[in-house]
């Protein structure tokens, strides 16, 4: 019986700092992608949701953090079929990063020992689009402007192209954007780049698919 046909059988469970503290990142990355196939396959695992909100009144130990786009579209407890208490889920426009989302990120792995960090891009993202635009409006302005570096390295695409209405364009950067923001990570947090080193954590990337509901992982 594999994991996801455990979990049909059986109650799923809150975790506590014992199966936390038993799971590898490896494992935390396999359980987010059981979990999204089970969505894709409109399968869900056997939750009491309001027990799991006593099991949890007094302490969280979630597995994984995930930084994704404010996108309606987008709930990662839903497209990875995940329960309260499972994952700390980090939301901005555009999944972009600044120091107040690394200081979340440190706080989930060093502190509250999480395992993973993923970071989610998506399909037809607006902030993307907004970006691959030049669009100025007050301060989404300033949020856009952390989408640039994800397009000045996308090369591929010739001077003439580069808008939102190139599809490949959007998509292309939005890759690049969950590359970026991965790197960035690392270059910007020693205290996550040391744990992924020493392998406490790993740090990944995925894009989810609007149409289908299918998160492609990005694994460095």
């Amino acid at each position: 019986m594999n994991y996801s046909q455990r979990l049909q059988s059986t109650h799923m469970r809150t975790h506590t700092k014992e199966t936390q503290d038993n799971l590898t990142p490896e494992k935390a990355l396999e359980i987010l992608k059981e979990g999204n196939q089970r969505f894709i396959n409109n399968l869900k695992a056997n939750r009491n949701l309001l027990q799991q909100v006593n099991e949890t009144s007094e302490g969280q130990f979630p597995f994984a953090a995930v930084l994704s786009c404010i996108d309606s579209r987008t709930s990662a407890e839903l497209i990875f079929d995940q329960g309260l208490g499972d994952i700390f889920s980090i939301r901005i426009a555009g999944n972009v990063l600044n120091e107040d989302i690394l200081g979340s990120m440190e706080f989930a792995c060093k502190l509250a020992g999480s395992k993973l960090v993923l970071v989610l891009g998506h399909t037809r993202c607006g902030a993307i689009y907004g970006a691959c635009n030049h669009v100025e409006l007050g301060h989404l302005t300033g949020l856009l402007d952390k989408l640039k570096p994800a397009i000045e390295s996308e090369t591929t695409t010739p001077a003439t192209e580069r808008s939102g209405k190139n599809t490949d364009f959007v998509y292309n950067v939005t890759v690049n954007n969950v590359h970026h923001t991965i790197r960035r990570i690392r270059e910007e947090s020693p205290i996550l780049a040391a744990m992924e080193q020493e392998g406490s954590i790993k740090i990944v990337g995925g894009l989810y698919e609007v149409a289908t509901g299918l998160v492609t992982f990005y694994e460095d």
